[in-house]
């Protein structure tokens, strides 16, 4: 059985990534390593956690020793690099967190990675040849763009936060353990995703959760920013079909080509709720919105060409935003 590293699998993506992987490959040992941070919940992982072939470590990947005890005890053929600081706004009111993490962290998975796997630059052990290091990032190490164009994976880094800087960073550490050691590494930068078990801070559960409570719903600014919106599945086979398909050394951008600016947003699940949960008042939910002060930073627009991962590697998304929207709201309207 082949030992696969995911870290940050209790979060946001890998909570969807990791159960998906375990009912797939019956023949892989999925080893989910994860903090447990506010942002992570072992409750999104219920339905694989008495699998045969499912393993949870608690723990942090900038603990070298307890990483290289992972590699040793578990011989791990495969890393899936999740785990991240990734909140906007907390990473303004306190970054360090963000730069041990995004920063140390990976560095941290990378060298026992590249020590267990390889005897020297360019040499692998026997046997260890096609051991991989995936590395997940985010269109915000791109910086903004206008009202057009989009972002590819030859447009220059210009990140605008302490965690978009972080995560720069770290795509730059896995990008340098491929050209200095020729680790076999790929990484793969996406578009905002949503879905079911996102935490609630983040914009579409945040807009839920506060409607169904009768709360105000704060929208930044004036709610015009713009993001490509991914629905949390389809970047999972996405992140499946680079690790086991994608080429060494190579990035792959990963967008779901729905942009939708926050006005959008909100609008659309005020729509879905007042039909599935209307209010007792009978007022429509958009009347809670409020909007807030801008975050400092904020980006305007962001777009993603996902090109390259559809013509090479022959991926499309499963879901466009009216379809993934509605099943997103209709499993917090479960859990609510």
């Amino acid at each position: 059985m082949k030992s696969i590293l995911v870290t940050g699998g209790a979060g946001f993506i890998g909570s969807n990534f990791v159960p998906y992987m375990v009912s797939k490959y019956p023949d892989y040992k999925i080893i989910n390593l994860d903090k447990l941070t506010y942002a992570g919940n072992l409750n999104n992982l219920k339905e694989c956690e008495n699998a045969a072939n499912y393993m949870f470590v608690k723990g942090d990947i900038c603990d070298r020793p307890l990483i290289e005890k992972l590699f040793k005890d578990n011989d791990i053929r495969g890393v899936v690099h999740f785990a991240a600081e990734s909140h906007v706004d907390n990473s303004i009111t306190g970054p360090q967190a963000f730069i041990e993490t995004n920063v140390l962290g990976t560095f941290t998975l990378l060298d026992v990675a590249r020590n267990y796997w390889m005897s020297a630059p360019h040499q692998f052990r026997a046997g260890y040849e096609d051991c991989r290091f995936h590395h997940i990032s985010t269109d915000e190490v791109y910086g903004a763009l206008g009202e057009t164009g989009y972002f590819t994976e030859k447009t220059p880094y210009d990140p605008s936060s302490p965690y978009s800087s972080s995560k720069a960073s770290s795509d730059m550490i896995v990008r340098a353990y491929h050209r200095t050691y020729g680790m076999n590494v790929t990484v793969s930068n996406c578009s905002n995703n949503y879905g079911p078990k996102q935490h609630p801070e983040k914009l579409i559960p945040k807009i839920i959760s506060n409607a169904l409570s009768g709360k105000n719903i704060p929208i930044y600014g004036d709610g015009k920013n713009v993001r490509d919106w991914l629905y949390v599945l389809d970047h999972c086979k996405a992140i499946d079909l680079i690790y086991h398909n994608g080429k060494s050394g190579e990035t792959y951008n990963i967008g779901g080509h729905n942009e939708k600016n926050n006005l959008e947003i909100v609008e659309a699940i005020c729509n879905i709720l007042d039909q599935k949960r209307p209010q007792a008042n009978g007022k429509p939910y958009k009347d809670l919105v409020v909007f807030v002060k801008d975050r400092p930073g904020h980006d305007r627009r962001y777009a993603i060409d996902a090109t390259k991962l559809t013509n090479q590697l022959h991926w499309k998304a499963d879901e466009n935003f009216v379809s993934g929207i509605v099943k997103t709201v209709e499993w917090y309207l479960k859990k609510a």
